[in-house]
């Protein structure tokens, strides 16, 4: 998460020269040639059913990728994966049956309702839509992520559902102009990011969810969005206000929430 995060910061000191499908584009190309050339994937090797599951796999990733950037180019980082998480929050909690589960679902209601631009508090309406659309591709990245790693080695199939990441957005980055302005300082930051946010965090995620079932996957996460306000204020200078602050922390709860009384049932 801190990785991921730190990341994220720097991605968007690209948006003013890249745009978003530009930098994850960038992030996405490079992130993939890292991992095929570490996990030295053997592509000939690869079964029908696995490239199916990757292909799935790797289009719901590039699309989760692509949209989140276009949100946070609209919104503060933070505000931006609170609303993402809604995803992963609410896989978690579906196929639950307990009572208490309601009051998780009710904090985490009440995080939204706190960001949500119901008097024009400067919260862009489009980029908050974007960053729930993330959430809902975020879910989906974590069920399919769950089944490719059963088929096949995590890092085999991180690398491969990267390349099929990188055929979705690659073309996106290069017929919106956005890669135009690319230079060596660039690439090099580039580079960074995808080792930042791509590279270093799907390996262990992937590694992660060997062993981990989706819901508790997804409720461990629940610090995301606080790393995110923070790595925006350190780093981006997003200063967010105090009814933004207590959003954030209702979502957070409710993940801690939900994970503490998932392990003690």
């Amino acid at each position: 998460m801190i990785s991921v995060q730190g990341g994220a910061s720097i991605a968007k000191h690209l948006f003013p020269v890249l745009g978003a499908s530009g930098t994850a584009s960038l992030r996405i190309g490079f992130a993939t040639l890292i991992l095929l050339a570490v996990f030295r994937t053997n592509l000939f090797k690869v079964t029908r059913q696995q490239w199916l599951y990757c292909l799935a796999y790797g289009t719901c990733l590039g699309a989760m990728n692509l949209v989140f950037y276009f949100a946070i180019k609209r919104i503060p980082l933070g505000l931006g994966v609170t609303l993402e998480f809604t995803g992963p929050l609410v896989l978690a909690l579906l196929g639950s049956r307990k009572l208490l589960d309601l009051l998780w679902v009710l904090l985490a209601g009440i995080g939204i309702a706190l960001i949500a631009p119901w008097q024009n508090n400067n919260v862009d309406l489009i980029g908050a839509l974007l960053a729930i659309g993330a959430g809902a591709l975020w879910a989906g990245y974590i069920v399919l992520g769950g089944k490719v790693s059963k088929v096949m080695e995590g890092g085999d199939a991180v690398g491969i559902g990267m390349l099929f990441a990188t055929i979705f957005v690659l073309p996106i980055g290069i017929f919106s102009g956005d890669l135009a302005a690319l230079n060596g300082e660039l690439l090099l930051i580039g580079l960074a990011v995808a080792l930042l946010t791509s590279a270093i965090p799907y390996t262990l995620e992937i590694s992660a969810l060997r062993q981990l079932p989706p819901k508790t996957f997804g409720i461990l996460m629940s610090l995301h969005p606080a790393f995110a306000a923070l790595s925006g204020l350190l780093f981006l200078e997003e200063y967010l206000s105090l009814t933004q602050w207590a959003s954030i922390s209702c979502v957070i709860a409710a993940s801690v929430g939900a994970t503490y009384f998932s392990r003690k049932a």
